[in-house]
């Protein structure tokens, strides 16, 4: 199939056939290991969320996705599908899917608020604690607390450059949740 006039314009834009041309068929400007040390530090960041992501699945048969969602549903007792979509910046409809395959095995149940019958609420049952009590740490908790011990302005040139990266890889725009998870959120396990 060939591509659209589009996608072949902006490739022969990337591609650079002066005497900068070379790195990965980019623009060098004379800063090849620089270059080479934030890619590499770009894909290490991908590989360890990858790679961390397929040690909780074999481990506790849960992607890091259901994993963090078990936990709030631990943390909050019992909250509606909305207050728990709020607290880890889910679309509801993402969440509920990835409800439905933690309900499916057991994790947690789904029952009407005895207030508000209008208002479904979701709890998480013993065998959804006592996969908690066996699982690892989410990549992101580790994250989080070392982050959060960072001094104000390390977290603030952190926060920058990654926006910064974000940006230069035409992904500023891109809706992400804040997971530390690859590929789809609602993937099956």
């Amino acid at each position: 199939m060939g591509m659209s006039k589009k996608v072949e314009g902006n490739l022969e834009r990337q591609a650079s056939t002066g005497p900068e041309a070379g790195f990965a068929g980019g623009i060098i400007n004379g800063n090849s290991a620089e270059i080479e040390k934030v890619l590499k530090s770009i894909r290490q960041v991908i590989r360890a969320t990858d790679l961390h992501s397929r040690h909780i699945t074999r481990l506790v048969g849960l992607t890091s996705s259901q994993l963090i969602l078990l936990k709030v549903v631990r943390d909050q007792k019992l909250a509606t599908i909305s207050e728990l979509a709020s607290t880890i910046s889910l679309s509801q409809a993402t969440l509920t899917s990835i409800l439905d395959r933690l309900e499916a095995g057991g994790y947690v149940l789904r029952e009407r608020s005895i207030k508000d019958k209008r208002k479904i609420q979701v709890g998480i049952t013993g065998h959804g604690r006592e996969l908690l009590e066996m699982a690892p740490e989410p990549l992101q908790d580790t994250f989080i607390r070392q982050f959060a011990a960072l001094k104000d302005w390390e977290r603030s040139m952190i926060q920058s450059s990654l926006q910064r990266v974000a940006e230069m890889m035409n992904a500023a725009n891109i809706d992400a949740s804040p997971l530390l998870d690859v590929g789809q959120l609602d993937r099956p396990n």
